[in-house]
């Protein structure tokens, strides 16, 4: 998503400029992203025998005075406060500004500031939105009413799990990339409104719990926050731990390989949507854009999705039964998504971010931000990044392996792991390089 002054009102694609001509070798970015892979996994076979991670028991307790800080009810109200005012603030923007991208801020608030500011802020901080998140607000707010008082909340059915946060995740993905005229005012607030009115709704019947549940964005941010190094132990005490135990502790539960796939396949599309043949598909497509565009969304994550459960199945079927195949090593996925949104987004968060903060401030005549990378560390951030990713992909699936299974087995059932993070790395590094 490229946001420019100059550029009619309507958001681009995803993804970096231009990433078509980034100036690095194909021949050593696979070469070294091969390396590394099989490097890690035949060090992890030969050194790492047992389970290291200790998820949410793990950790080293932060001084009683931050932790009383963190939890003060003063400081959760002035995050509150912070987050409704953002939003306020991007509704009045919808309102009253002008339908122009390059002149109203709402746009790059919503599709920059939020959706990628929360990859740093979630990763530095944990799951910030859950405390921002001004739907929870506005729920409380009306808990206090006298009529909300007298209903008490349904029970979730456990067979819901993270399928809700997996829908409307979708549907931002799909608003964002396949939608005609994302950033138009009133594609905006008609979304927007529509969502908050199905959230609220929703949360009434079923209570607060709804949000951690159903909410795109807490589910995103909770699953970057995974793998901050900011955390909570088992027992409450705010901790400082390594990101991997946090990546460990990630519940196992229904609609979490699902939520984990469209972040991956949304990205992978987001990064496909810019080649030059798609586009062509685009405007040549009987069936119009924003259907054909939706069809690529959905095939890429479904195959994002199958090439996950073929590997889930293999490795059953190398290690022996085992009673959540498909959600045992969803975990690993987590810093693969991590490395492909730090790809693709990095450039944009950095020049987009406070270009946005500029228009909403109305500062006139402000230097236009630009890139502090060249084309070159950019090139290989972005490769870095993506290999990183697959990486630590590869080391948490490791020692799940060991932990679940016989010694023996343990190192040849991540035999079909390895090749899906080659596959993932080869799709990965194909469409930055393109």
């Amino acid at each position: 998503m490229v946001l420019r002054p100059a550029d009619p009102p309507t958001l681009l694609a995803h993804g970096i400029g231009s990433q078509h001509d980034l100036p690095i070798s194909p021949f050593y970015a696979f070469a070294g992203a091969f390396a590394a892979l099989f490097v890690s996994f035949l060090a992890l076979g030969l050194l790492w025998s047992s389970s290291r991670f200790r998820g949410d028991r793990s950790g080293l307790a932060l001084p009683a005075a931050l932790e009383r800080i963190a939890d003060a009810p003063a400081t959760r109200t002035a995050l509150r406060g912070l987050g409704h005012a953002a939003a306020l603030a991007v509704l009045l923007s919808l309102l009253l500004g002008p339908d122009d991208p390059g002149r109203n801020p709402a746009p790059g608030a919503v599709y920059v500031l939020l959706w990628v500011g929360l990859v740093p802020a979630s990763l530095l901080l944990g799951p910030v939105w859950r405390l921002l998140n001004p739907l929870r607000t506005l729920h409380r707010l009306g808990r206090r009413l006298p009529r909300a008082r007298r209903h008490a909340p349904a029970p979730l059915p456990a067979r819901l799990g993270q399928w809700p946060a997996a829908a409307a995740l979708f549907g931002f993905t799909w608003l964002e990339l396949a939608a005609p005229d994302p950033a138009s005012t009133t594609t905006l607030l008609t979304a927007l409104t529509g969502y908050a009115v199905v959230q609220l709704a929703l949360a009434a019947r079923f209570g607060e719990r709804w949000f951690a549940d159903a909410d795109a964005f807490e589910a995103y941010s909770a699953l970057l926050a995974r793998l901050s190094p900011l955390g909570r132990r088992s027992d409450g005490r705010l901790v400082l731990r390594n990101p991997f135990h946090g990546l460990d502790a990630t519940p196992e539960r229904p609609g979490l390989v699902a939520t984990v796939c469209v972040l991956l396949g949304s990205t992978a599309y987001d990064g496909y949507s810019d080649d030059p043949s798609w586009i062509n598909t685009l405007q040549t497509s009987p069936l119009g854009r924003t259907p054909t565009a939706t069809l690529g969304l959905l095939a890429s994550i479904a195959l994002v999705a199958t090439l996950y459960c073929l590997c889930a199945a293999a490795t059953r079927l190398v290690c022996g039964p085992h009673p959540g195949p498909l959600t045992a090593f969803a975990h690993s996925l987590v810093p693969i998504a991590l490395g492909y949104l730090i790809a693709h987004y990095f450039s944009l968060l950095v020049t987009e971010g406070p270009r946005t903060v500029i228009m909403a401030l109305g500062t006139d005549n402000a230097p236009e931000p630009l890139s502090p990378l060249g084309p070159g560390a950019l090139a290989a951030l972005q490769v870095i990044a993506v290999v990183t990713g697959h990486v630590l992909g590869v080391i948490a699936a490791h020692d799940r392996s060991v932990r679940l299974f016989p010694p023996a087995r343990a190192v040849a059932g991540q035999l079909p792991m390895l090749a899906l993070m080659i596959v993932y790395t080869v799709g990965g590094i194909g469409l930055l390089l393109n």
